[in-house]
């Protein structure tokens, strides 16, 4: 389809006998914001690893801007989950941000210029540029999320790749982060991982559920027949804090 940034056609993965991914199809347009749900080892975070190109699919094909994955790389900026920081690791927020810029410059060469005013732009915009000085990991764990996400926009990319991005940090971290990614959508396509079901259809454009095979809702609606069918098995939820949905029982 004409103008789509992101095109899977009979998608196949497996890790030697095992099928990880069965007959994936997807097409999204520009400024999409697609929400990926669906239980732990459905293969949502092994999707997004074939969609930077880190490993190719068994069978089927993937375009990304018009472009097999891998080449397309460079255009995509990622923000892998969340992993334990070191506190006493002595690198600052800016340096984090910094690191985004590695896959540009030759190797062994200095940041250049261009490369601190693109980090501080980044910074700019996830509100953490007052703190490009602050050692990373005496942040919290909402600070430190958004220097990761500063570090994938540093790259000026078109579509952002989350996993789990709201892992681990409180309610309001993640409204917080939910509105800035929501702000973010204005300029670039964004492909979430969340867990975060009772709020993900307050922010996105569109839900996918994924359990191997993939099905694309093209609404942001939740309901008790979409997560029976992915989770395959009963599933109530409660939601709390605001936005919220909750959904009745089945």
């Amino acid at each position: 389809m004409e103008n789509e940034v992101i095109r899977l056609e009979h998608l196949w993965f497996s890790y030697g006998q095992e099928p990880v991914l069965e007959d994936i199809n997807l097409s999204l347009q520009p400024l999409e914001f697609l929400s990926i749900i669906g239980p732990n080892g459905g293969g949502k975070t092994t999707l997004l690893k074939l969609l930077l190109g880190l490993m190719k699919p068994t069978n089927g094909e993937i375009q990304v801007l018009g472009m097999p994955a891998a080449q397309s790389r460079r255009h995509i900026g990622y923000v892998p989950q969340k992993t334990t920081i070191n506190v006493n690791f002595p690198i600052t927020v800016g340096d984090v941000t910094l690191m985004g810029r590695l896959g540009r410059i030759p190797l062994g060469k200095k940041y250049r210029a261009e490369d601190r005013e693109l980090a501080a732009e980044a910074l700019q915009k996830v509100k953490m540029y007052d703190l490009r000085d602050r050692q990373i990991g005496k942040l919290s764990g909402g600070q430190q999320q958004r220097a990761l996400i500063a570090r994938a926009l540093v790259t000026q990319p078109q579509i952002l790749l989350l996993d789990e991005p709201t892992a681990s940090v409180d309610s309001q971290i993640k409204r917080d982060i939910y509105d800035l990614l929501v702000e973010l959508n204005g300029q670039m396509t964004i492909i979430m991982v969340s867990h975060d079901i009772g709020v993900v259809s307050s922010y996105t454009k569109t839900i996918a559920c994924l359990n191997r095979r993939l099905v694309c809702h093209h609404e942001k609606g939740i309901t008790p027949e979409m997560l029976a069918e992915t989770y395959q098995c009963p599933v109530d939820l409660i939601a709390h804090g605001v936005p919220h949905r909750v959904l009745a029982p089945h």
